[in-house]
């Protein structure tokens, strides 16, 4: 019987950061918000990832580079909106201004903020 609350947690860490707009290093740091996903859903949570949301909705939108009108009229503010739908928001590690204002925006918001994943109620494993 499962004993933790479902929760829904935004995850949190660098995505642009330190790539140098290189879609191959983007798409890794991806990789690596993804890999907390799983962890998180078999502990009974719903994880979600921001970019999961813009990133379709970036391609619509025309974006043709990182920076552009269009990926800053919808990749920050998808974020934003999405956190005021989740209980918390897991950071993971690496310097990122969009997940520091995801951190900044969950205090603010009275939201539960995890720095590892095993904080996380129900996971006590860690991300490789």
């Amino acid at each position: 019987m499962k004993t933790t609350p479902s929760l829904m947690i935004l995850i949190a860490g660098p995505y642009r950061s330190g790539t140098g707009d290189d879609p191959a290093l983007m798409e890794k740091n991806l990789r690596t918000l993804e890999d907390a996903a799983l962890p998180l859903f078999r502990a009974g949570h719903i994880p979600v990832i921001g970019e999961w949301l813009a990133l379709p909705l970036l391609r619509e939108a025309g974006c043709e580079r990182p920076g552009d009108a269009a990926w800053e009229e919808i990749l920050y503010p998808v974020a934003n909106r999405l956190i005021t739908r989740c209980d918390g928001v897991l950071r993971l590690p690496g310097a990122s201004k969009g997940a520091d204002e995801d951190v900044r925006l969950a205090m603010e918001l009275g939201l539960q903020v995890w720095f590892k994943l095993e904080d996380v109620p129900g996971c006590g494993v860690t991300i490789a």
